[in-house]
């Protein structure tokens, strides 16, 4: 009962238009108050301060930071080129190319509206030129783009690390399977749907073209490698691989001889901004993860659960659509600050890995970046390619199945998750 009074205050604050942050860390307050009495406020900054000082959180700037890099020097449009020498030549490839470009962006920014927004002013103008229907495209680019809070590093997973007490390079390390399965796949549908639409082929395969591009692209494509590399050979840590993801950015952007400050120092006040806003979210959620642990309400939930039903497969599809539902209404960062320390109790009863669980939640969410109404990268590919919302809702449909079915074998099929983890870490 509790719970469900928060929740529904949480959402009625936010249909009112107060931001997260604040309907977050207000309701909290008042639950507290009517619980505890006005003698927790001495508490409250404390508890908040304590809450937002995460080393691993300092990550998420540096990641939208490299992103940016990357976008304001040339490296994307590199990237891109390369792409279609590779894959130009087969019919519908220039939509294949939009989503190895996204899963390739992925693998620097770690967010889903900055891929759709570096790569979707590029990539959907051109598809557009070529023939290819405009809410097709702007489909397409958004799904392909949430490939990038699944493919590491990924900032949601790092929030989820956080919030759950479990490792950040596991749950890296644990994404890159679903991550590739999804990217592969989104570019069968392509062809598939190529073939029966007759897309076009937009150019004849040139080894020469290919060999030209790939000299271009040489220094951008060791970007990933450098900083997954040091992170997953624990050289450093998935913060320190952040730093790192810059600086690298930065020396290949002075190489190529196009670094803009200006839209560099752009880059930098958007980082400052998302990470105030992250941070905020984060202070919010400790004011709530106090008055959740003194109602024991995880607790209550985890035998509500457990007490309904047993099965493990039973209890992972209630969560998954508790998540799917949450992620309608909820941007990825205050779902998982929200409802990560309310559900953990029941993950850990049933004896779901933490780090499998993750993949879960990070598979939900960005589903709920494809479906209205919050839905923030679709409707910054709508914003972008200047596409009704709807007619790029109902194009959208078969890249969300995608989505749906590679969740439904994460979520059943433990070892594509976690096959790589148990190798290399266990």
């Amino acid at each position: 009962m509790a719970i469900g009074l928060l929740l529904l205050g949480v959402l009625a604050l936010v249909l009112l238009s107060v931001p997260i942050a604040v309907a977050l860390g207000l309701a909290a307050v008042i639950a507290m108050l009517a619980t505890q009495g006005p003698e927790v406020l001495p508490n409250l900054p404390l508890v908040m301060y304590s809450g937002a000082t995460n080393f691993p959180l300092i990550a998420i700037p540096l990641f939208v930071l490299a992103g940016a890099i990357m976008n304001t020097s040339g490296i994307s449009r590199r990237l891109i080129a390369l792409a279609s020498a590779l894959l130009g030549f087969v019919r519908g490839g220039l939509a294949m190319v939009n989503v190895g470009s996204a899963m390739f962006f992925a693998e620097i920014s770690g967010s889903a509206v900055a891929d759709v927004a570096a790569l979707g002013s590029v990539l959907m103008p051109a598809m557009k030129k070529k023939g290819y229907p405009g809410p097709f495209t702007a489909a397409l680019t958004s799904s392909a783009a949430s490939l990038a809070i699944i493919i590491p590093p990924s900032i949601p997973m790092i929030l989820y690390a956080v919030m759950a007490g479990t490792s950040v390079v596991q749950l890296f390390v644990a994404g890159i399977v679903p991550g590739i399965l999804g990217g592969f796949s989104m570019m069968g549908l392509c062809y598939w749907m190529a073939v029966r639409y007759q897309y076009p082929v937009e150019e004849v395969f040139r080894l020469a073209r290919v060999w030209q591009t790939l000299k271009e692209a040489a220094l951008a494509l060791l970007l990933p490698l450098i900083i997954l590399g040091g992170i997953f050979g624990g050289l450093v840590t998935a913060t320190e691989g952040a730093g790192l993801a810059v600086v690298a950015a930065i020396f290949v952007a002075i190489w190529y001889g196009e670094m803009n400050w200006h839209l560099l120092w752009e880059a930098v006040v958007d980082g400052a901004v998302q990470t105030a806003v992250v941070m905020l979210l984060v202070a919010s959620s400790a004011l709530l993860g106090v008055y959740l642990t003194d109602a024991q309400v995880p607790q209550k939930l985890a035998l509500a659960i457990t007490g309904f039903t047993q099965e493990r497969w039973a209890i992972l599809m209630l969560l998954n659509v508790f998540l799917l539902v949450i992620g309608l209404f909820l941007h990825s960062a205050a779902a998982i600050i929200l409802v990560v320390p309310i559900v953990m109790p029941v993950v850990i009863s049933a004896g779901i890995d933490p780090v499998h669980f993750g993949l879960i939640v990070t598979l939900n969410l960005a589903i709920g970046q494809q479906t209205p109404p919050v839905a923030s990268v679709l409707m910054t590919a709508c914003s972008i390619a200047k596409e009704n919302v709807w007619d790029v809702s109902r194009a959208n449909i078969p890249f969300i199945a995608v989505l749906v079915s590679i969740l439904m074998l994460v979520t059943y099929v433990e070892a594509v998750p976690m096959w790589l983890v148990n190798v290399f870490y266990r």
